[in-house]
């Protein structure tokens, strides 16, 4: 986390006893897009490969996290917790789900679509192949404050 973000979280925290989990992350390949979806109250879903959390020997986010979104200049932009999480294969995730990811013109076709040339993209570059049935870490998350 870089000091930016580190003093907006302590900040927002002061007084208050602070919750122990937190990263400061972007959102895919479009951060001030896809934080500015979440800040409007639009994107309250995302996603990943779960074999991306595999490779990078990362932990599977849990209902204990909250989250620093940052812009494409790692300036800190909103806090999310996340409420939900689920292990679905791409191919069962929902429209429900699709469309709270708040993402181009919000429907389900849009999300597979979008979602099956990122996974493509990002699978080929680590040797992966993609499939329909590939399993994604689904998340839902509440926002819990916007950076004034």
């Amino acid at each position: 986390m870089n000091k930016v973000s580190e003093e907006y979280w302590n900040d927002y925290w002061k007084n208050q006893e602070q919750p122990k989990s937190v990263s400061a992350w972007q959102f895919g390949d479009d951060p001030d897009t896809l934080a500015q979806l979440v800040v409007d109250g639009i994107k309250t879903a995302t996603c990943s490969g779960r074999v991306f959390y595999e490779i990078e020997n990362e932990p599977l986010p849990t209902t204990e996290d909250y989250s620093i979104i940052l812009n494409s200049e790692n300036q800190p932009v909103a806090i999310i917790k996340t409420v939900e999480v689920t292990i679905t294969p791409m191919n069962e995730v929902s429209e429900e789900f699709a469309i709270a990811e708040g993402e181009g013109d919000r429907t389900y076709q849009y999300w597979w679509d979008e979602h099956e040339k990122f996974f493509k993209k990002e699978l080929n570059a680590i040797g992966h192949e993609f499939s329909e049935d590939m399993l994604l870490v689904c998340e839902r998350f509440e926002l819990i404050d916007v950076r004034k």
